[in-house]
């Protein structure tokens, strides 16, 4: 396993683990992963809908050079406030930044010299850049596109999912943080994948409506990003041992004819450190588990990539049926996830007389809205494409 970038570069070029690169966890790294395949996946799909003219541009005024406004000001001096707190505070606490980087730069710990010095250093800058603008010209019009927008938009979602996987998780472990809400709520662990989906999505709804963006043919363009980058993210639950494994598993069938980890893995040197001691083990992370549990990741990474294939590969035949794409995503998430889950562990509600996860019960949703969005889709796309409306059909 490699809980951070030390224990790969170890294997890799036989550097010791736990050292400088011990910040870089490697799900973090390959979240960030997940999302810049997303943004290019989407930024493809939304330049190809603009091309047949289903998403427009939108009409604007920019000032040329005009670059320093009082908001940047204030945004960037907080944040260079943020910087000079938080920065020299983790490298003066280097190990405890190494034990738990996120918990360490979310604590309200810093210094407070620093933070005024970062923030006077950061106003300064920009300032200086204020000041050499002299005499702005007229203002231009201009067409923004929403393929334009792609950064803001992961931003959106970025943000709107780390506060929705929050708030699901919070729900999903109440008890937990009644106990201790402040470390809960701080903390880099405890992310529910659906609250993260749901969140993103009601922020990036939001960010559309503003600036007048079709939501239907966006929700499109996301869909085959969305499932790809759940795909990624999942191998970075698979290399750090992030506790997403599956149930124990009594041994290998004799029949099994792929590789042996493929069916059971212990997940040594886990990022959570579950387990029992790794003998001769002096690092950071030095348990494996006691059994062979299935590798439930690996399993939803296969998965993901191909319905991804799918979604990418029925995406320009079904441009006509703006949000069927989506629908078929929703019902294929929901699908993977729901059965998947037989094989996790994960606490069980009682639905309906079921004895359900709380993921399997949005799954269910998740399956319901593509199959009844879907039938509305396709009712009131055809009537659309009998109108002959834009996007009907591909250029040849």
């Amino acid at each position: 396993m490699y809980p951070d970038l030390s224990y790969l570069l170890y294997d890799l070029i036989g550097t010791a683990r736990d050292n400088g690169f011990s910040i870089v966890k490697t799900f973090g790294l390959f979240l960030l992963l997940a999302f810049i395949v997303a943004a290019k996946l989407v930024k493809m799909e939304l330049q190809r809908r603009e091309r047949i003219g289903q998403l427009r541009g939108e009409s604007t005024l920019r000032v040329p050079g005009h670059t320093v406004t009082a908001a940047d000001y204030v945004t960037n001096t907080i944040l260079g406030f943020l910087l000079g707190y938080k920065i020299p505070y983790a490298i003066a606490n280097f190990e405890a930044w190494q034990l738990d980087p996120s918990g360490t730069l979310l604590s309200t710990d810093g210094y407070f010299l620093t933070g005024l010095l970062g923030a006077a250093l950061f106003f300064g800058y920009y300032y200086q850049i204020g000041r050499k603008q002299g005499e702005l010209p007229e203002p231009q019009p201009v067409v923004v596109y929403p393929s334009d927008r792609v950064g803001p938009i992961t931003m959106m979602a970025a943000l709107g999912g780390l506060l929705g996987a929050k708030f699901f998780a919070v729900i999903e472990y109440w008890d937990r943080f009644l106990q201790n809400p402040i470390q809960e709520l701080f903390s880099g662990g405890g992310l529910a994948i659906y609250g993260g989906l749901i969140g993103g999505g009601v922020a990036v709804f939001l960010y559309l409506r503003k600036h007048k963006i079709p939501v239907l043919p966006v929700m499109d363009a996301v869909a085959p990003a969305l499932i790809v980058a759940y795909g990624v993210g999942r191998i970075g639950c698979q290399l750090s041992g992030d506790g997403d494994w599956g149930t124990a598993i009594t041994a290998i069938p004799d029949g099994w004819f792929l590789p042996d980890w493929l069916y059971g893995f212990d997940y040594p040197n886990n990022v959570l450190n579950r387990g029992v001691p790794i003998p001769g083990c002096a690092d950071q992370y030095c348990s494996v588990l006691p059994e062979l549990h299935y590798p439930t990741p690996i399993y939803e990474t296969l998965m993901a990539f191909a319905i991804g294939g799918i979604l990418w590969a029925v995406r320009k035949p079904l441009t006509v049926f703006p949000a069927m794409l989506f629908c078929i995503y929703l019902f294929f998430n929901g699908v993977e996830r729901f059965f998947i889950e037989y094989v996790r562990l994960n606490d069980q509600y009682d639905f309906l007389g079921f004895s359900l996860t709380q993921a399997q019960i949005i799954a269910l949703g998740f399956m319901l809205a593509g199959i009844v969005g879907g039938i509305w889709v396709y009712r009131r796309g055809r009537v659309v494409y009998n109108r002959g409306a834009p996007g009907a059909q591909e250029p040849r």
